[in-house]
């Protein structure tokens, strides 16, 4: 195993990594919307931290040596499915055919109130 770490993303406020890479497999921890210059959520509600999160991973895949086209696997935790398809917005945005597998789930509450987490799984 060995540890992805960036400055360039939020640190992790817990006891985990930003990433774990196991051969040629990234294991992207879930990233909250923090903006990692500011340690903030941006404004602009589930669109702008929808971008944010999908940002965090954007740097974390490449301190890996990878990038988003190379994702095969999403989870994204909302805190409430009316966001979903603001967020499926923003995150076409991101993604190209063939799309990532995903799964997308509302859950209770996310750390520090967040409107979305996502997670992925990557190739190098």
């Amino acid at each position: 195993m060995t540890q992805i770490s960036t400055s360039a993303a939020p640190a992790a406020i817990g006891p985990y990594s930003q990433a774990i890479r196991i051969g040629n497999i990234i294991f992207c921890s879930g990233q909250l919307p923090i903006d990692p210059a500011t340690g903030t959520f941006p404004e602009g509600g589930i669109e702008a931290q929808t971008r944010q999160s999908l940002a965090n991973i954007r740097a974390i895949l490449n301190e890996a040596g990878t990038d988003l086209a190379h994702v095969v696997k999403t989870t994204v935790f909302l805190a409430s499915m009316d966001d979903f398809a603001a967020m499926n917005s923003v995150y076409a945005e991101a993604f190209t055919a063939p799309f990532p597998a995903r799964s997308a789930v509302a859950v209770k509450t996310l750390p520090k109130n967040a409107l979305v987490e996502i997670e992925c799984i990557a190739e190098v």
